[in-house]
């Protein structure tokens, strides 16, 4: 009799089929046929591996090549952004590097000229990452701001007089100034021969002064981020000098960042100069082959056990479930290499890319981590609606448990909320509230979701026994930006399949069956700066 297995929406089982659920029969008796189960593997015990499954069900691309290219797109309308590096008061063509280490007193009709930089790249639109070593400053290649052009209103910020002006902190006003004119040519797009090259020289008139002596902000030889590390002399730069520098957050550099802030012309006036972006950059991935044997001689496979009497339709079901769980791994940990074939995993890709923070259990706070978040969930390049939080067992409960402290102890903690509270200690009429509370569960996909509210918006965490065991504490993955890619072409499907009879006795004259189940596919990863890594 012909072997039948039953594959379930939750389990794979040789048995009966629970009320409500959808089967599938493979007929495991039919010798050298290969079932195509790529739609199926990723329903079989649901909670073990819900990345894979995730990725499998939101986001599956086939390929037909098995190292595979693919076009990140990202969007210049957020970057209208630069810092100054210099300026010269008598509106010279160049001004000289770090010529700001003083006071200037502006009055509007003021024309100075200002040199400016960027910390991310024209040609792609590619930025420094939180927590990663930064690329991009001044003088590096594709820094130039190209967006500048006359007619704009532009925004510098500034600090009071006589201070060093390199600390967010620090900040005191802004000016506003109309662009005359735009030099991109005397220093250079692409130019890395010095710190006084690759910059956009900026001629403009003063239309907003500060009243009084100022500094523009950062503007000095000794310039530092907020935790006051030396920033190689570069003005209104909030990255450290050293080789190991890490980039802090967008926030963090608002305070150091000119803005365009729209364009004024008189009535009747012509069309204004226009700027051309580059929004594309590239990628590529590797797909891995994944292999798990079932093998059994016949004298076993024609013997009747206790308790479950068909031992081959019970390692059949193992192995099946084995079989997704190296992929889970491999989507994880992997490592790509096109001479081992092996395809990139989350951990990997995250760590070096990615945004990276630290979440020590002990001592880490709700303030620490909303500012993870608030870094992370910039809303000018990520969002919380599509990322999803794999976590290990210890930060599963570690978020239940302090969600559990502010829905037991909100009176004490959030001023206000406590009902007996005097104005003594503090009480504030009942406005304080818990930015971090467990909101509801749900099933996605058929895994389990705990959704957690914060001020950046719901969180959707998911427990990843993977993560177990690991220095990863949790991975944020935005689901946009990833995508498992099964090999597909020329009318071969290999995607998860099961092949029965690779070896029986009728084909080898040797007395087993060997069954195999065989997996091509890789993991695509784009927009490192939408996923982040806790560690």
């Amino acid at each position: 009799m012909a072997d039948i297995l039953n594959v379930t929406g939750s389990n794979y089982t040789s048995g009966s089929i629970e009320r409500g659920e959808s089967s599938v029969q493979l007929n495991t008796g039919a010798l050298r046929r290969k079932y195509n189960f790529g739609d199926k593997v990723s329903e079989l015990a649901l909670a073990q591996d819900p990345f894979f499954r995730f990725v499998s069900m939101v986001s599956k691309k086939p390929t037909d090549d098995p190292s595979f290219k693919f076009t990140e797109k990202r969007s210049s309308y957020t970057k209208r952004y630069a810092y100054m590096a210099d300026y010269s008061s008598s509106a010279i063509s160049a001004p000289a590097t770090d010529a700001s280490a003083g006071d200037v007193t502006l009055v509007a009709g003021n024309v100075y000229s200002f040199g400016f930089f960027c910390d991310y790249s024209n040609n792609g639109n590619n930025q420094n990452i939180y927590g990663q070593t930064y690329s991009y400053t001044e003088g590096v290649a594709y820094t130039q701001p190209l967006f500048f052009v006359p007619g704009q209103i532009i925004k510098i910020p500034h600090g009071s007089s006589g201070s060093a002006q390199n600390l967010a902190s620090e900040i005191a006003g802004y000016t506003l100034w109309k662009v005359n004119s735009v030099d991109l040519d005397t220093q250079g797009y692409n130019a890395t021969s010095s710190a006084t090259v690759n910059k956009a020289i900026v001629n403009a008139t003063c239309v907003k002064a500060s009243g009084g002596a100022v500094r523009f902000m950062g503007a000095t030889s000794t310039a530092s981020d907020q935790s006051g590390t030396a920033i190689d002399g570069d003005p209104g730069m909030g990255y450290a000098a050293t080789p190991d520098a890490k980039t802090p957050a967008q926030e963090d550099l608002e305070p150091f960042k000119s803005y365009v802030v729209g364009t004024a012309f008189a009535a009747g006036s012509g069309y204004p100069e226009t700027w051309n972006d580059q929004p594309y950059s590239t990628g590529h991935g590797q797909t891995q082959i994944f292999k798990t044997s079932c093998v059994m001689n016949n004298t076993d496979r024609a013997t009747v056990l206790k308790y479950e009497g068909n031992e081959w339709a019970r390692i059949w079901k193992e192995k099946l479930i084995e079989h997704k769980w190296d992929i889970e791994n491999a989507l994880l940990f992997g490592n790509q290499s096109s001479t081992y074939n092996t395809t990139e995993g989350a951990v990997n890709f995250i760590s070096t890319y990615g945004n990276t923070f630290s979440l020590a259990l002990g001592t880490k706070s709700q303030d620490s981590f909303l500012d993870d978040m608030s870094a992370l969930l910039d809303p000018r390049y990520n969002n919380a609606t599509s990322t999803v939080f794999f976590c290990s067992t210890a930060v599963y409960n570690w978020m239940h448990k302090l969600s559990g402290y502010f829905a037991n102890n909100i009176g004490m903690v959030i001023p206000g909320s406590y009902p007996n509270a005097t104005p003594a200690v503090g009480r504030d009429n009942g406005n304080g509230g818990a930015n971090f509370a467990v909101s509801g569960k749900k099933k996605v996909f058929g895994v389990d979701i705990t959704t957690i509210s914060t001020v950046y918006g719901d969180m959707n965490v998911a427990r990843n026994v993977h993560l177990d065991g690991t220095n990863v504490k949790m991975l944020g993955i935005n689901m946009k930006y990833c995508a498992y890619r099964p090999l597909v072409g020329n009318g071969i499907n290999r995607d998860t399949g099961i092949y029965v009879g690779v070896q029986t006795l009728e084909n080898s004259g040797v007395d087993r069956r060997v069954d195999q189940i065989l997996t091509e596919a890789g993991c695509e990863w784009s927009c490192p700066e939408t996923h982040a890594i806790w560690t």
